[in-house]
């Protein structure tokens, strides 16, 4: 089963979430900052990252920056900081998910579990090109006029799905069912924030994602 790191300045949190991942299967690591979590992640094999903000010495922000540019290991936040401008910076800089304290904990257990099905069910061969952006599927890369760019999990997975339906409109449901699953809880603002981090990290080509205003959004090259 995988190994979740758990980064949290306050013990009795990284024991809450450790509690409801072991019966699960899960192994769990501890760290009480960003300096001991990144050493963790340095020697141990790690499959997925729960991450706090606000700690000493290396914030969850800056943690997350540093592991972004060596891996794509998916990486949840679970912050206090509920503001829209925390959770698009974090969405923005390399997360996965994003959770708000106080939370349900098996909330957080489901969400590990989505999170690791759809990494490990990326198995597409196909490589796609739509104007400026190249997309490997397989490899999980894509390029915007020859340079790489870095998304996260769900941000790929939402332009992996507009290009390759492109024209077609998705509604907000629609697409959290397609990327997010069927049994995601939430508001269709995570939609949104994750439309609105991916425009962004593809610089002028994100306008190719469309706002159909009333209904949703649809990926269209022509324009």
């Amino acid at each position: 089963m995988a190994t979740i790191l758990i980064i949290d300045d306050e013990k009795d949190m990284r024991e809450l979430l450790r509690l409801y991942l072991e019966p699960e299967g899960f192994t769990c690591i501890e760290a009480e900052d960003g300096e001991a979590g990144l050493a963790e992640f340095n020697r141990r094999h790690v499959d997925l990252i729960l991450l706090d903000i606000m700690m000493p010495k290396l914030d969850g922000y800056r943690f997350c920056m540093h592991v972004r540019e060596r891996s794509q290991v998916p990486i949840i936040f679970l912050t206090a900081r509920s503001d829209e401008w925390d959770r698009v910076y974090g969405l923005k800089i390399g997360a996965d998910d994003y959770i708000v304290k106080p939370f349900s904990p098996n909330e957080v257990v489901a969400r590990v579990h989505a999170v690791l099905r759809r990494t490990k069910g990326i198995d597409a061969t196909s490589q796609y090109e739509a104007g400026p952006i190249s997309i490997d599927e397989k490899a999980r890369k894509v390029k915007v006029h020859g340079k790489p760019i870095v998304l996260t999990l769900k941000e790929f997975e939402l332009l992996v799905l507009f290009v390759k339906h492109r024209g077609q409109v998705f509604t907000r449901e629609q697409l959290l069912d397609r990327v997010w699953g069927i049994h995601y809880v939430g508001s269709t603002r995570t939609v949104d924030t994750h439309i609105k981090t991916l425009r962004i990290k593809l610089g002028e080509a994100g306008q190719l994602i469309q706002t159909v205003w009333g209904v949703g959004y649809k990926f269209d090259e022509t324009i």
